[in-house]
């Protein structure tokens, strides 16, 4: 059974491909979960608790940049409140994200900006030997010019970020 995280899609009929229409960027990547029976905010919940130092260093650096520009200090991945899934709510921070909607199988976390609108789903599908896949798709919607140069160095970054960070999940 493996755990390798690798590229996928958007899951069909999950919340989260109902805002992929009009994306400036979108990806999807997939990993066998280790604990398959936590919910979506649990696996996101323990993924940013491990989130990877370089990552974290990674978000250091992109807070003191955009300071800079006038755009928000998020603070790391693994800013977590320690609490358990089911004492969030809609509209509660998650770290650098805010809680949009929670379901056992879907959550979605975003963040908005003057410069653009990020979205991300953490989906679980439950399989037929107990186990389940993990999805974590990003959608990111730009608003303007500064959207567009922000999303320049972001883009490649995250192609790196997203499967380090959900290998947690693997794990």
């Amino acid at each position: 059974m493996s755990h390798a995280v690798y590229l996928s899609a958007a899951p069909s009929g999950s919340r989260i491909a109902a805002r992929l229409s009009g994306a400036h960027f979108a990806d999807a990547w997939s990993v066998r979960a280790a604990e398959p029976q936590l919910p979506a905010l649990g696996q996101f919940l323990r993924v940013a608790a491990a989130t990877p130092r370089w990552v974290e260093n990674c978000m250091r650096l992109r807070n003191r940049m955009v300071r800079l520009f006038g755009l928000k200090d998020l603070g790391g991945l693994s800013d977590v409140a320690a609490r358990p899934p089911e004492a969030f709510r809609p509209g509660d921070r998650v770290g650098i994200f805010t809680l949009l909607e929670n379901g056992e199988d879907e959550v979605l976390l975003g963040d908005s900006d003057k410069h653009l609108d990020v979205v991300l789903s953490v989906h679980r599908a439950p399989q037929d030997d107990g186990g389940a896949v993990l999805t974590l798709t990003t959608v990111v919607h730009v608003h303007n010019l500064l959207g567009r140069l922000y999303m320049l160095p972001v883009t490649p970054m995250h192609r790196l970020i997203a499967p380090a960070t959900l290998r947690a999940a693997g794990r």
